[in-house]
């Protein structure tokens, strides 16, 4: 009578998932940051690989770890692999809730740029249901769960151009003249935009140094909500300040208006069907900026 011999053990999905990110990422706290697990998490992951392989993956060093030849050799077929599973999920997901439409975006650009517009979105399409996850940075759109990325960048359709300059209060308007007189009065600045005054202080003061004195946000609608309480001037985005700058509870009062690379932009990971939900939001969104 044959006897079969055992099968051999699977090596463990979200390992492989935690080497295939760690490798093409570079780096064990980009691929934690990625798959939402800590760096130690990967790490674990990782060591449990390479017992089960009985291999190394990555090399231990002072200086960090790099890929061993065999795992660098194995890294484009997991990658081929893992890009083709995440769009058989997006499909399966669009296909069981084709009115579900996530979108990814800057928490600044969802309270000053986005949350106003959603009830015209709604009046637009209420059978559409919009889900809204603020992050910092955009997220990779073949291996998560959203349909359309909002962010400023390079990336995507050209929503709105990236203009800066100083704004504030009405009032704090009536005692600046000059770019000089800034000096004197408080600097708002917002942590994720840290180069903005710098940026903005070249082209305004060239050759004179201009360290602003003030507070730093960690939210930027924080400090646009300081500057209409007249506490200070931030570095206005003119995209996001456009709705109070209309409204004339923060002034621009003075320039130069500085346009930098990149601007807001609208991006998805796969192309859009015609008709589906998320390309009638995605061509509200590009159309809303002139609201």
């Amino acid at each position: 009578m044959p006897v079969a011999p055992p099968r051999p053990k699977d090596l463990p999905l979200t390992a492989l998932r935690a080497f295939e990110a760690a490798a093409r990422l570079e780096s064990f706290a980009a691929a934690g940051a990625e798959l939402g697990i800590t760096p130690g998490a990967v790490t674990a992951h990782i060591k449990t690989l390479e017992a089960s392989l009985g291999a190394r993956l990555f090399e231990r060093g002072a200086r960090g770890v790099r890929l061993t030849a065999m795992g660098a050799r194995a890294v484009p077929d997991f990658t081929q692999a893992f890009d083709a599973l995440a769009k058989a999920v997006q499909n399966l997901r669009a296909e069981a809730a084709p009115r579900q439409v996530h979108i990814a975006t800057l928490p600044a650009i969802a309270q000053l740029w986005l949350s106003p517009r959603l009830p015209a979105l709604r009046r637009t399409a209420p059978e559409i249901s919009i889900s809204i996850t603020a992050m910092e940075r955009p997220p990779n759109l073949k291996r998560t769960p959203y349909d359309l990325s909002l962010f400023f960048g390079e990336t995507g359709t050209l929503i709105a151009p990236d203009v800066i300059f100083p704004v504030c209060a009405p009032q704090v308007a009536a005692h600046l003249s000059t770019p000089a007189d800034l000096d004197r009065i408080t600097c708002l600045s917002d942590a994720s935009w840290s180069q903005d005054w710098a940026i903005w202080g070249a082209a305004a003061m060239p050759g004179r140094s201009f360290a602003p004195r003030g507070p730093v946000f960690s939210l930027y609608a924080l400090a646009v909500e300081g500057a209409a309480g007249a506490t200070g001037v931030p570095i206005g985005h003119q995209a996001l300040v456009a709705a109070q700058l209309a409204a004339g509870t923060l002034v621009a009062p003075f320039g130069p208006k500085v346009t930098l690379s990149g601007g807001l932009r609208l991006w998805s990971a796969r192309p859009m069907a015609p008709g589906s939900a998320v390309l009638r939001v995605a061509r509200f969104l590009q159309a809303a900026n002139a609201d």
